[in-house]
């Protein structure tokens, strides 16, 4: 990193959250592919919206067309990824807005990286709430989901370094959440998170709005 750089203050947190009367947070979908987190994520960042609060979705391919086309899947690229996606994400956060990421992330060390950045509080007030969500499915069941047709490549040899099939997949020990998606439907994880950031007090809502809203969306 260069040295001649000086970071410049303005805003607290506190004073923009005041503002925009929300807090922002991390919720970071971690697990196999077609584990379902791109699925509950999308429908997540539509319930939120609905509330009225601001939400934006990071998702792991959408990224590599732009910010991160750059990079293949290598165990070094992988890393830069997950790096690059977790500082963008705590901008969204440090903003007040809720940032959901999308991401395989299959390993413990750089999802412990991108936790720590948020908890980091160097050049900010407070550390960043940060919120993994496992989405847990078996490797047999995610592959007779197979939307993309990406374990069947993989299987062929078509694919390199295919997560679950010929690269590792680190479970995560302690995440806030778990969720195992082959029992639970899109709606119930939904409720699932929600509960979850309101009992943290991320989210201020009646519970009658909340269950309304629910009830019309679903």
């Amino acid at each position: 990193m260069s040295t001649n750089i000086t970071w410049h203050s303005g805003l607290t947190r506190q004073e923009r959250s005041e503002l925009r009367k929300q807090k922002g947070c991390t919720v970071w979908f971690t697990g196999l592919s077609a584990s379902g987190k791109s699925t509950i994520a999308i429908a997540l960042e539509q319930h939120l919206l609905h509330l009225g609060l601001a939400t934006y979705r990071l998702d792991g391919d959408n990224v590599r067309f732009g910010l991160n086309k750059d990079l293949g899947f290598s165990p070094k690229d992988r890393e830069e990824n997950i790096r690059r996606i977790a500082e963008v994400a705590k901008l969204f956060a440090d903003s007040t807005t809720i940032a959901l990421t999308s991401f395989i992330s299959p390993y413990k060390a750089d999802r412990q990286i991108a936790r720590d950045l948020h908890s980091d509080t160097k050049n900010t007030d407070s550390p960043l709430p940060f919120i993994e969500v496992f989405i847990d499915i078996p490797v047999e069941e995610a592959e007779k989901r197979d939307p993309k047709g990406l374990y069947k490549k993989a299987r062929a040899g078509e694919i390199k370094e295919f997560t679950g099939i010929s690269a590792p997949y680190e479970r995560p020990e302690n995440a806030e959440i778990h969720i195992h998606s082959e029992k639970t439907s899109v709606e119930e994880a939904v409720v699932i998170i929600t509960k979850h950031l309101e009992e943290k007090g991320l989210l201020k809502l009646p519970w009658y709005n909340f269950t309304m809203l629910l009830i019309q969306e679903f």
